[in-house]
């Protein structure tokens, strides 16, 4: 029984945004629209045919003329769908160059087929601006934004950009892969931040989601939950969804009358023989070749078979424009001709090989006439064969054979299982289908279709779109990053205000975050800005840190100016000296968890404790991003273990843990001074985790912004200490020159 479409994912409207359109653009004596087929094509069908949702996609041919291009926009414009233009030769440089040229190959592991010199990413990031302006200028608030599949990488970053507020969903439909593959692309990064910019992002499989959360970590150095990453104050869910087929479609003509007749003719006329079925898209990744030199070798290794059983390969045509396909064809070609060369007799060949399309009654026809499908390919993101020939088999017979390396091979465990690489293991995998009991076909078929059955592709929307609509309306910062109108009245709203107090974290905040404590002393433009700073009228300053107090007393005690270190265990006011706000007592626990650290330091090389007095911090930026995020994990873990009964807390900063003792906070630490000036508006800035204490702990009429990328309270966002350093230096010169004004 599936589950039925959440209220909120019934009442949206959906706008799908893929790089083909649900139908074919032809032009000749006027424009002929005619329906595509695919698997989006079919699992979309229903949504788009519902209400007013929208799909938005490329017509794959441009129309010659201003006169039929409005024409062809009026007729999509019928059906719902909306039409991004995109001129020769942008469109050819997107779609071959880096679309199927580049991100194809590698994300199925083919770094051989990769072009030495990758060019056309600009025509690449041209084209998904254009599908984002397109979407941006048709969605409405409140509507699911899904957008789909390889192409459109860039496309919810830069959606996101236009559309703050915005569902946005985007699915993978082919495999995202291994981290040490991914990091190969070199626009790696902007493809995860264009990611990113989604509020949901589906895989196929599990194995997928891993891989790209890998690649967050190696690539960007952002940690992942299991199921979400916390970025630029949202939280993006990662999300497993297999896609299914129409299985109860498949499976009504795989017992239609006119099906079964046809399959009979396709059924071998000799007594004994068994038919081997196989179709796939004339592609490198399907395996073709290695397919037919593991019939090959079964013929070799079992001559009994040469006359038992016959190979339909039904081959698609794709892409045939490409060099490497002709080359892929002429191969194909060639093995099939010297298979049935060798292995044929008077009476036929063992091979019947086809290069065209099939329609859907004749492809049907060949899975219910097979005693054994074969689906094989080096890498496929899902492939719905293997799944539509098992919704077809109602007669509850036929064997599958699957690659290992298919998506679909994490659902349907009772397949024959192979690794297509390996020729004698695939040979060994067609004997074993050949020969396996009437009883055993059965017993896997039941499984698979009662599987197959039960998630069709109508589940697969439904679950995505119900997950997207239930993704948390989280608040957003009024996000003034990169903005120099809003960071310029910013500044103008601090500049005339009497009085000010700021609070500043410096690590992240005021000085980037360096690889050694040493390293993060101030230079000469943050000792000026800090200078000028406390010597301007009515503002205080603060400066609020993590870091040992000796250090800040070094870097920053000649400064006339508050000091806190170590989250509120010593404050000092300007010119006075440091006070402790730690018992005797609140270390206790320390020499315990010290020889846990030291532990865990001897495991990650370059990873270090920072001893505190009240405290103790686990560094782990030095060491590989693999390694101290799966350590720093397990290190949580044994400490929450560890320290139940202790009163201390553990807190998981960027790339750190730090214990420290319970009632120590940089809200605390700076409740005294707030005490001081009770009158004067507050405005505090920090960057992570601990700084969400400080904000917690101020007035509600307080300025608080966030220079940091994680879920924040804060009411703004910058975008790290370089714009914290211009907002504090506008802010002086307005100062500065509303006194002069004053003077005068």
């Amino acid at each position: 029984m599936t589950e039925q479409p959440t209220d909120v994912a019934q009442a949206a409207r959906v706008v799908l945004v893929s790089n083909r359109l649900p139908v074919s653009v032809k032009f000749g004596e006027g424009i002929e629209l005619m329906p595509s087929s695919g698997g989006l094509v079919t699992g979309m069908r229903g949504l788009h045919g519902r209400d007013e949702n929208l799909w938005i996609g490329w017509p794959g041919a441009e129309p010659p003329n201003d006169e039929l291009r409005a024409q062809l926009d009026q007729k999509l414009a019928e059906r719902n769908t909306l039409a991004v233009h995109l001129a020769e030769p942008e469109a050819s440089r997107f779609y071959e160059g880096i679309s199927n040229g580049v991100i194809w190959p590698l994300f199925h592991y083919l770094i051989d087929r990769i072009p030495l010199v990758v060019r056309d990413w600009d025509a690449y990031v041209s084209a998904n601006q254009h599908f984002a302006e397109k979407a941006a200028e048709h969605a409405r608030e409140g509507d699911l934004i899904w957008i789909h599949d390889y192409h459109l990488l860039l496309v919810p970053g830069m959606l996101r950009a236009r559309m703050p507020r915005a569902r946005i969903g985007f699915f993978l439909h082919v495999p995202f892969p291994s981290s040490e593959i991914f990091r190969i692309l070199p626009n790696r990064e902007q493809v995860l931040r264009g990611l990113l910019g989604a509020d949901l992002i589906g895989f196929h499989t599990f194995g997928y989601r891993r891989h790209f959360s890998a690649s967050l970590l190696s690539t960007l150095g952002i940690e992942s939950e299991l199921d979400h990453v916390d970025i630029e104050g949202r939280s993006v869910r990662l999300g497993v969804f297999p896609m299914g087929i129409d299985a109860a479609a498949f499976s009504e003509l795989g017992s239609d009358p006119a099906t079964l007749e046809a399959a009979a003719q396709l059924r071998p006329g000799t007594v004994g023989q068994k038919l081997l079925v196989g179709v796939d898209r004339l592609d490198y990744t399907k395996g073709l070749p290695r397919r037919l030199l593991a019939l090959e070798r079964l013929f070799e290794r079992t001559p009994r078979y040469r006359d038992q059983l016959r190979f339909l390969q039904i081959a698609v045509p794709t892409r045939e424009g490409g060099s490497e396909y002709k080359s892929l064809r002429r191969e194909v070609e060639e093995l099939v001709g010297r298979i049935n060369g060798a292995y044929g007799s008077l009476h036929g060949t063992p091979i019947q090989y086809l290069y065209q399309g099939v329609t859907q009654a004749e492809l049907v026809a060949s899975y219910r006439a097979a005693d054994v499908m074969v689906v094989t390919p080096l890498r496929d993101g899902m492939n719905l064969v293997a799944k539509e020939f098992v919704a077809t088999r109602a007669d509850g017979d036929g064997v599958l054979v699957l690659s290992e390396f298919a998506g679909a091979a994490s659902e349907l465990g009772e397949a024959l299982r192979v690794n297509p690489y390996d020729v004698e293991q695939v040979a060994a995998g067609l004997a074993q289908a050949l020969d396996m009991s009437e009883r055993e076909r059965r017993e896997r078929m039941s499984s698979l279709r009662q599987r197959v059955l039960s998630r069709p592709v109508e589940y697969w929307a439904r679950s995505f779109l119900d997950t997207l609509a239930e993704t948390p309306d989280r608040f957003v910062p009024n996000d003034i990053r990169r903005q120099p109108a809003k960071l310029e009245r910013m500044a103008r709203q601090l500049a005339e205000q009497p009085r000010l107090l700021f609070a500043l974290d410096y690590d992240g905040t005021l000085e980037p975050i360096r690889w050694s404590a040493e390293s993060a002393r101030p230079d000469l433009e943050l000792e000026k800005l800090l200078t000028d700073l406390s010597g301007a009228p009515g503002t205080t300053v603060y400066v609020v840190s993590g870091r040992l107090k000796d250090f800040i007393e070094r870097w920053l005690g000649a400064f006339p100016i508050g000091l806190v270190a170590e989250h509120g265990i010593w404050t000092r006011q300007a010119g006075e000296s440091w006070q402790c706000h730690a018992d005797g007592n609140a270390g206790s626990w320390k020499p315990s968890v010290r020889t846990i650290l030291d532990e865990y330091t001897a495991r990650a090389p370059g990873a270090f404790v920072e001893d505190k007095t009240a405290g103790l911090a686990w560094h782990y930026r030095r060491t590989d991003p693999y390694l101290g995020a799966h350590l720093a994990r397990e290190l949580r873990l044994h400490l929450v273990q560890a320290l139940a009964q202790q009163p201390v807390n553990i807190l998981a900063g960027r790339k750190l843990i730090e214990i420290r003792a319970q009632g120590i906070d940089k809200g605390v630490g700076v409740r005294d001074f707030l005490g001081l000036l009770p009158d004067v508006p507050v405005v505090a800035i920090g960057d992570d985790r601990t700084d969400e204490d400080l904000f917690s702990a101020l007035p509600a009429s307080s300025i608080t912004l966030c220079a940091g990328t994680g879920l924040t309270r804060a009411s703004y966002r910058v975008d790290g200490p370089s714009e914290v350093r211009w907002l504090l230096g506008r802010y002086l010169a307005l100062r500065a020159g509303a006194n002069s004004s004053l003077d005068e």
